[in-house]
């Protein structure tokens, strides 16, 4: 018999992925709700209120590429930078100029 660690990995992953924490959270803000609507506590309903949107704004932030978007922001850093010193470059120019005349 053989013994397939593909196939391992791939259900480790899948079980991962449903035992996550997103998915905990997910189910904790679901049954917070449920349990404020069924017995009338607004702090539960406010509690699964916030965390369910949190859940997929939490999921949005760790599949980002924050590498890529640091050196996109870098990048606008230089642009923006390069703007003003040329902007400063000019004025520095006409004032010589108006003074010359």
């Amino acid at each position: 018999m053989t013994h397939d660690t593909q196939n391992e990995i791939q259900k480790a992953s899948l079980i991962g992925r449903i035992l996550s924490m997103e998915a905990f959270l997910l189910l904790m803000g679901i049954a917070s709700l449920v349990y404020g609507i069924v017995n009338d506590m607004i702090m539960n309903i406010f509690w699964g209120i916030v965390i369910i949107p949190g859940v997929f704004v939490l999921h949005k932030v760790r599949k980002t590429d924050w590498t890529k978007h640091w050196q996109e922001m870098e990048a606008e850093h230089r642009v923006g930078e390069e703007r003003e010193s040329a902007r400063k470059s000019a004025a520095d120019e006409s004032r010589k100029d108006d003074d010359g005349k």
